[in-house]
């Protein structure tokens, strides 16, 4: 006994999946971004941004007179050395501040 194949079809509907979804959305924003052009610059589009520059102003030169002025004063004074008493002046010993500790440790060492 022979028995009719039967073939049997089913209808199938098409519906996108979720990765034909995401590829409709990415290539929608491709095609945004490829579309979009920015606007073009113009030279006064910084001037609220920048501050314009300055060149700042020269400085002013000192006297001339004073200088040599000084210069001499400076040239007659008396050299003062640390350790040498200025003339006119009786020379003060000089006092050591480095004080010494006594050395506690030497009595109680000796005891262990």
């Amino acid at each position: 006994m022979v028995r009719p194949q039967i073939i049997q079809q089913r209808r199938a509907f098409s519906t996108p999946n979720s990765s034909l979804r995401a590829d409709l959305v990415q290539d929608l924003y491709l095609r945004e971004i490829r579309a979009y052009k920015p606007p073009p610059l113009k030279p006064s589009d910084s001037d609220g941004h920048v501050q314009k520059f300055t060149a700042p102003k020269a400085p002013q030169s000192p006297d001339e007179g004073d200088i040599a002025q000084d210069l001499k004063a400076y040239e007659n004074q008396q050299v003062e050395l640390e350790g040498q008493a200025a003339s006119g002046e009786s020379g003060a010993a000089e006092e050591s501040w480095f004080e010494e500790e006594e050395d506690d440790d030497e009595p109680a060492a000796a005891a262990h």
